[in-house]
């Protein structure tokens, strides 16, 4: 059968540019249809206003939008679409997806990661399977992102390193604000393992890419040097390049159509213009995010899939996962610390890069067997004034404050001390009540139903959430960091999102194979983090570029190659 392309994929992220890397340096033509706007590094501007305060590099809510579920606290949900609440779920709509605007902190998963179940047991509640592949089928797809994608880093021994083919990171880090050698011997004064955060920021030029020009504005922001490994600098513009690929932005795909047979044949989508358009491929890739890509299946109804696309079974849009954990910080006190500390505290732009791991796994005698524990990674306060400045205008006990009281604590903050903080990655138990499903009222701009997404928790989270809290502020108290909070809640950070179509051996608890090909579809594969049945404690991308990269090998091999 002729078609437009052997591969179509649906999104370009994380998920989907090893996809478009892979299959087009191995001969085959590839389409990559992205719903947003194709922006490059001199659009990427550190405008605070343009990031953080309107919809520039996300859709408007009033055109696009989920309905979210949350707990109402007396055992029944409450619904609010997000055009009324505000809480965009949304993510870096636009080519190379929210992996533009990622921190860049890479972790790989650990062995035991892979086993949850079996390692450390059944928790009521939580629906959760081991994977059916291991750490050691994943390694080599780890290393592989370190070099193409361009993880900067030192490896250091301690107890819960994980398994490497390689000795070291191929690029060096990032260069280190002073203030973490402070963190480092408060941490070894307490018998702990202070580890460098390795991150997808290259520290030399390298690979047509500049190096990293050291502003500080990473978080939730473009890179304008191109040292950022997102999938748009690292993977796609490389496959541009072989001359087989290619991106088509403004492409909203709201269906994949498939045959009497149950194959897809084609990726129905609208373009810029509001028109109508089709692809046709020998194989689709759906790589679109864990909430849009169930969101797309449930969806792509057929004759062989009545009630969506690979959900014969009943188990599209199921045991999504976010990363729980939270928040927490304080300040260090210009007046309360000598004038060197002081000084370097002041300098803005070089990383932190420090985080622990003593608790990844957790024996505590009062909670019985042995539990998985988690990450804590810390940071610097972001450079962007108005975030805080929005922040400030609020006194401790939660009243508006304006005029001259506002001045002063914005003088106080500024000019007087630097907020250190923390942030905890722990794993979202899969449940019942974390979900995707499809709104029956509310619909885009286009006609579409839009996600409906329940964010139910286990209180197992809050649990290791607030034991890794406590350890992270006694350690902030050693350094002598005042005014020391945490934020441990069962609120799902929108960009760290997963499952929903994870990967299994059975039909009857997975949506995937263990290629990531759907269990029902032969030529449907997904990338992105719906593969995942458990995030592990840490940030999920590097696992995403690995997977993807092993799927794509897949892929050619499937194609014949």
């Amino acid at each position: 059968m002729n078609t437009d392309f052997d591969v179509c994929i649906v999104g370009s992220g994380a998920g989907a540019g090893p996809v478009a890397l892979t299959l087009a340096e191995s001969g085959y033509s590839v389409v990559a249809l992205e719903k947003g706007p194709w922006f490059k590094e001199e659009d990427f501007y550190k405008d605070e206003l343009a990031s953080r305060r309107r919809d520039v590099y996300t859709p408007n809510l009033q055109d696009e939008q989920h309905v979210i579920e949350e707990p109402d606290g007396l055992g029944g949900w409450d619904c609010e679409p997000t055009s009324v609440s505000g809480w965009n779920f949304w993510r870096g709509c636009c080519v190379g997806g929210s992996s533009n605007f990622m921190s860049g902190f890479f972790f790989r998963m650990k062995p035991e990661d892979f086993r949850l179940l079996s390692t450390f047991g059944p928790i009521d509640g939580a629906n959760l399977i081991d994977w059916p592949i291991s750490y050691e089928d994943l390694e080599p797809y780890y290393t592989k992102v370190e070099s193409i994608v361009g993880v900067s880093g030192s490896v250091v021994p301690h107890p819960l390193l994980e398994p490497r083919s390689t000795g070291n990171f191929p690029y060096p880090p990032t260069l280190e604000h002073p203030i973490s050698g402070l963190f480092d011997t408060a941490c070894r004064k307490l018998g702990l393992h202070p580890l460098p955060t390795p991150r997808a920021i290259l520290s030399n030029s390298a690979m047509k890419r500049q190096s990293c020009g050291y502003s500080g504005w990473c978080g939730s922001y473009g890179c304008s040097t191109g040292a950022k490994g997102s999938s748009r600098a690292a993977l796609l513009n490389p496959a541009l390049e072989t001359g087989r690929c290619e991106i088509r932005p403004h492409a909203k795909v709201y269906k994949l159509t498939t045959n009497a047979q149950g194959k897809v044949i084609a990726a129905e989508y609208y373009d810029r213009d509001g028109k109508q358009q089709r692809v046709d491929a020998k194989i689709f890739v759906v790589a679109c995010q864990s909430i849009e890509t169930a969101r797309l299946l449930l969806c792509s109804t057929g004759t062989r899939h009545k009630n969506g696309l690979a959900n014969n079974t009943g188990q599209v849009g199921k045991n999504l996962i976010f990363s729980a954990g939270g928040t927490g910080g304080g300040d260090l006190i210009y007046k309360k610390l000598g004038r060197t500390i002081t000084e370097s505290l002041k300098f803005q732009g070089l990383f932190l890069n420090r985080n622990l791991q003593d608790w990844y796994f957790i024996d505590n005698p009062v909670w019985g067997r042995m539990q998985k524990g988690g990450t804590i990674d810390f940071l610097l306060e972001h450079p962007g004034p108005i975030a805080k400045a929005i922040d400030l205008k609020w006194d401790d006990h939660g009243n508006l404050i304006w005029g001259k009281p506002l001045k002063q604590a914005l003088k106080k903050h500024f000019t007087e001390m630097r907020e250190f903080k923390y942030e905890i990655f722990c794993d979202w138990l899969p449940t019942d009540n974390c979900f995707v499903s499809l709104d029956t009222k509310v619909k885009d701009k286009w006609g579409t139903p839009v996600a409906r997404v329940r964010v139910g928790y286990h209180p197992h989270d809050i649990k290791i959430g607030n034991y890794l809290a406590k350890k992270a502020t006694y350690i902030m108290r050693t350094m002598g960091v005042r005014n020391v909070y945490s934020n441990i809640s069962g609120s799902p950070p929108p960009n760290l999102a997963a499952g929903g179509c994870r990967f299994g051996n059975d039909p009857k608890n997975s949506v995937l194979d263990p290629d990531c090909r759907a269990h029902d579809v032969e030529n449907l594969f997904v990338t992105d983090g719906s593969f995942m049945p458990t995030g592990g404690s840490i940030p999920y991308t590097w696992t995403i570029y690995a997977n993807a990269f092993r799927v794509a090998d897949k892929i050619v091999k499937q194609l014949g190659g």
